[in-house]
C-alpha cells in the first residue's frame, strides 16, 4: 500500500498544480477520460515500441544504444500514443475553448501514462525508485504534456497551414524533450565507469531539467495570460451589450409615456 501511494502521490500533486491554475475549470468527466486514455496509451505505445526493439541489436555501443533506446523505444512511440489519445478525446470537444485548456487535457493524458508506468517501476524497484521518479520522471512526463498541450491549443485556434504546423509541433517538441531526457538517463547509467564522462553527463542532465521546467512554466504562463486577456475582453463586450440593452429599454419606456 505504501508503494502504491508513493506511485500515485506525485501524479496527483502535478495534476492539481495544473488544474488549479485554470481560469474556468474543465469538466471532471472529460478530465477523467483523458486520464484513463493516458493509461490506455501505454498499450498503444507498446504496439510500436516492441517491434522497434527488434532493431536495437544494430545499434552497438553505449552512445548509439542509448540514443536508439531513448527515442525509438521510448519517446517516439510514447508521445505518439499520447497525442493520438489527446486528439481523439479532445479535438472536437466544445470544452476546448481556451488556450490553457489544451495544456490541462494534455497533462492529464500524459500523467495517465506516467501513472501506469510509475506503478510498475515503483512496485518493482521500491521506495527509492518512487522518490527518484516522483522528483524527476513524473514532472518530466508532466512538462512534456505541457509542451504538447501548448501547441495543441494553438493549432485549434488557427486554420490551414498554421494549424497543421502547430499540430506537428505539438508532437515533435515533446518527442525531442522526452528523448533528450531518456538519452541522458540511459547514457548516465551506461557510463558509471568513466568518472569524467559521468560528471559531464550529470551536469548536462541538471541543466536540461532546469531548462525543461523553466520552459514548461513559461508556456503555462503564456497561455494563462492569453486566456486572461480573452476573458477580460469577453466581459467588456458583455458589459457593453448589457449597457446597450438598458439604454434601449429606457428609450422604449420614454417613448411609451404619454
Amino acid at each position: 500500500m505504501v508503494l502504491l501511494i508513493a506511485s500515485v502521490f506525485p501524479v496527483v500533486i502535478f495534476l492539481y498544480m495544473i488544474y488549479q491554475k485554470d481560469h474556468e475549470k474543465e469538466p471532471l468527466s472529460l478530465l477523467l477520460k483523458c486520464l484513463f486514455g493516458g493509461c490506455i496509451s501505454t498499450l498503444i505505445s507498446l504496439t510500436m515500441s516492441l517491434p522497434l526493439s527488434n532493431f536495437a541489436e544494430f545499434f552497438q555501443g553505449d552512445l548509439l544504444s542509448s540514443l536508439y533506446g531513448s527515442f525509438f523505444e521510448a519517446a517516439i512511440p510514447e508521445e505518439i500514443a499520447k497525442f493520438v489519445v489527446l486528439y481523439f478525446i479532445v479535438w472536437k470537444s466544445k470544452e476546448l475553448n481556451h488556450h490553457y485548456d489544451g495544456i490541462v487535457y494534455a497533462v492529464f493524458v500524459s500523467l495517465g501514462f506516467a501513472l501506469v508506468e510509475n506503478i510498475i517501476y515503483v512496485m518493482e524497484g521500491g521506495l527509492g525508485v518512487a522518490i527518484a521518479r516522483g522528483i524527476l520522471a513524473v514532472p518530466g512526463h508532466g512538462f512534456d504534456g505541457v509542451l504538447m498541450g501548448f501547441y495543441f491549443s494553438l493549432a485549434w485556434f488557427h486554420e490551414g497551414a498554421e494549424r497543421r504546423n502547430y499540430l506537428i509541433k505539438s508532437l515533435w517538441v515533446p518527442i525531442l524533450f522526452h528523448g533528450a531526457y531518456d538519452f541522458l538517463v540511459f547514457y548516465i547509467a551506461a557510463s558509471t565507469e568513466n568518472a569524467i564522462l559521468l560528471l559531464v553527463l550529470l551536469v548536462a542532465f541538471a541543466w536540461f531539467l532546469i531548462k525543461l521546467w523553466r520552459r514548461g512554466f513559461y508556456k503555462i504562463k503564456m497561455h494563462l495570460e492569453r486566456d486572461g486577456k480573452f476573458i477580460a475582453a469577453q466581459q467588456q463586450v458583455q458589459e457593453m451589450q448589457q449597457g446597450t440593452q438598458q439604454q434601449v429599454q429606457e428609450i422604449q419606456q420614454n417613448t411609451q409615456q404619454p
